[in-house]
């Protein structure tokens, strides 16, 4: 069914009839509990991926080795090099269009799907391309590549999880994405279990692709929608084009941030280290999970504070970026503290080297809960050009840091590298520009964060 914002014509939000609305705050405690309650199908589900992914890919790790798990990661790193052809930066753009277009909603998604079918395509065409490029007879690498680019034609179905968001029913997306992990996490303990191959490990990704895909468009069903309402318009693509383009090449970035360093790895030390690196790794990145969930529930209710008034709005966004700051604290310190234990505990002794780059990785998350708040405020206010600028010259130091840094201190340099090149994509780029300059002042208060978040609902 159709929530009420996609539906004005239905009078007054049913919400607000125990709504308890003041004049410092007018009109938005009605949807609290429904931010709260989306809130929690993300958060629940977050955690879910989380426990199951590095409980299934620790296991998988222990038993293909660092060697064997380097290079699966390194594939999967390269061709995230080239999967923001598969997203085209328009997750926040269509959530924010169906938001403030409650009429459109079919047009949006629909045009939206056909660009990221397309772009799914566009991927698997590069990545494959590329890698014939550098290792052609590496006949391994290009079943590998192959195998997960093609995986990334079926996120085409990911619009329906930004319908979803739009309408604060998560829970629906939810349920798919749930199944999905459930399915191939069984495969990939069979897959353990039974000795499989490298290769098959793969396969099971794609798989859950599908899945996830199949998974969706029921989940659209039971919303009460039908993806044969959708259409598309070349005036509806043009559109969102226009608008993505910035958050395409700054999600390109972001890529590079993220991945570049176990591809550069990989090539200049071999897949021994990306194994070491990428254990670390997905210890830190797994708390991503957390800012994207809460920021991805709370989008819809700052964009109708902007509406309402400037104080409001940015009293909400200072209490989000405190909130980020207490939680990426709560997590790193104890992480920086006890990094190798936690290493050996989930991969294993082999892995112990991962310990070090742990200590360091994990203070990239302090950087990115921040650009993950901030990110948002660009959608709001349509600046997503100096977004990219910034990140993209973000991306570019962590290109030349791991250039001078690898060679010399392995893993480590890599580490090093990702956590200074986050933190002056995110504090310098917002220091030294008048226009979010404002943000630089948000985020170092948000450090005094028990001041700040005393007056948050």
């Amino acid at each position: 069914m159709r929530s009420w914002l996609a539906n004005p014509r239905r009078g007054p939000n049913p919400l607000q009839k125990h709504a308890k609305v003041t004049p410092e705050y007018p009109a938005l405690r009605p949807g609290l509990r429904r931010i709260i309650d989306n809130l929690g199908w993300l958060v629940f589900d977050r955690i879910l991926r989380m426990a199951l992914g590095l409980v299934v890919g620790a296991w998988v790790a222990r038993y293909l080795g660092p060697a064997q798990f380097g290079l699966y990661s390194y594939v999967t790193a390269f061709v995230s090099l080239f999967s923001i052809a598969a997203t085209l930066g328009l997750d926040k753009i269509v959530v924010r269009d169906v938001v403030m277009q409650p009429d459109a909603p079919d047009e949006i998604v629909g045009t939206a799907f056909l660009l990221k079918l397309g772009g799914g395509v566009g991927t698997l065409l590069l990545a494959l391309g590329a890698m014939y490029l550098l290792h052609p007879h590496d006949k391994l690498g290009l079943w590998l590549v192959g195998i997960v680019a093609g995986a990334t034609v079926f996120r085409a179905f990911e619009v329906i999880d930004f319908w979803c968001q739009s309408q604060l029913l998560s829970k629906y997306s939810v349920y798919a994405g749930n199944a999905a992990l459930v399915v191939v996490s069984a495969i990939k303990v069979a897959l353990v279990m039974g000795g499989a191959s490298l290769l098959a490990f793969a396969w099971s990704d794609l798989v859950g692709a599908l899945v996830t895909a199949g998974g969706l468009v029921v989940a659209y069903r039971l919303a009460g929608q039908s993806i044969q309402s959708w259409r598309a318009t070349r005036s509806r693509a043009r559109k969102l084009l226009a608008d993505s383009w910035p958050a395409m090449l700054a999600g390109l970035a972001i890529m590079i941030y993220l991945r570049i360093d176990q591809v550069m790895l990989r090539e200049i030390l071999g897949n021994e280290e990306v194994g070491i690196y990428s254990a670390a790794a997905r210890i830190s990145e797994v708390w991503y999970f957390v800012p994207m969930a809460i920021c991805a529930s709370v989008f819809p209710s700052i964009l109708r504070a902007k509406i309402r008034g400037e104080a409001i709005y940015y009293q909400r966004l200072q209490q989000l970026f405190s909130l980020m700051s207490a939680l990426a604290l709560s997590i790193v310190i104890p992480m920086t503290i006890l990094s190798r234990g936690v290493v050996v505990l989930i991969f294993g002794e082999r892995y112990a080297e991962a310990g070090p780059v742990l200590a360091i990785h994990i203070w990239a998350a302090v950087f990115v809960f921040w650009g993950v708040a901030q990110e948002h405020w660009n959608v709001a206010e349509g600046f997503l050009r100096n977004s990219l600028y910034r990140t993209v010259a973000g991306a570019v130091m962590n290109v030349v840091l791991n250039l001078v840094l690898i060679p010399s201190h392995g893993s480590v340099g890599a580490a090093i590298a990702t956590v200074v090149s986050y933190g002056v994509a995110t504090i310098g780029g917002n220091l030294f520009n008048p226009r979010t300059r404002r943000i630089f002042v948000l985020q170092v208060k948000s450090l005094l964060f028990p001041r700040y978040l005393r007056g948050m609902v």
